[in-house]
């Protein structure tokens, strides 16, 4: 909600109009006024909010639409994770390797 210096609402419908000129004006691509809620929570999410924090943020009553909206936006998030998978798995062959040629036992 939106409200005046005085604490009155502002007319929703006012406040589309006067967001659409604002962005024709600055040259911007156009973008809705409720765009910003969506890039909003997709940055918060890059950066790496939790879920359930943006789903706070955004008032979603189930984790479930948070994430199926807006995740599937962030490829670079399943790259980042998908590295440090990778990079988890080989420090721990690493580590068992080690353990190997000193000649501990390893525990599977």
């Amino acid at each position: 909600m939106f409200t005046r210096e005085n604490g009155g609402a502002i007319d929703p419908n006012y406040l589309t109009h006067r967001f659409h000129k604002l962005v024709m004006a600055s040259g911007l691509p156009p973008v809705r006024l409720h765009d910003l809620r969506h890039g909003a929570a997709t940055l918060a999410l890059a950066a790496g909010a939790d879920l359930r924090v943006v789903q706070g943020l955004l008032g979603h009553a189930s984790i479930v639409l948070t994430a199926d909206t807006y995740t599937s936006v962030l490829p670079q998030m399943y790259f980042d994770n998908a590295r440090a998978t990778a990079q988890t798995v080989l420090r721990a062959a690493r580590k068992t390797a080690r353990r190997v040629r000193k000649g501990d036992a390893v525990e599977v």
